[in-house]
């Protein structure tokens, strides 16, 4: 369930502004996605696992709080990050 560095690195390059970004918001978002779609997948195996149910939970809320700042600092940036994360909103 835990990303690897290389696919880390990937998503890393695909959404960051330069080189040296890591921490910006379409980056943790985009991170958060990998994640959540992974406990997805774990998820539709393993329907009682209600402690990965929990984190599955917890990690939408991040995402939905840094979404949510992103669209109040920049519309545009938001409606892109939305289409290139094919995320329904």
């Amino acid at each position: 369930m835990l990303l690897n560095t290389q696919t880390k690195k990937q998503v890393i390059e695909n959404f960051s502004h330069n080189k040296s970004d890591t921490g910006s918001v379409e980056v943790q978002s985009a991170i958060l996605t990998l994640q959540i779609n992974n406990l997805i997948e774990h998820l539709k195996n393993h329907k009682k696992d209600h402690s990965s149910r929990r984190g599955l939970l917890i990690l939408v809320g991040k995402r939905r709080r840094l979404l949510n700042y992103l669209k109040s600092f920049s519309l545009s940036r938001y409606e892109d990050l939305i289409k290139k994360l094919d995320i329904r909103k």
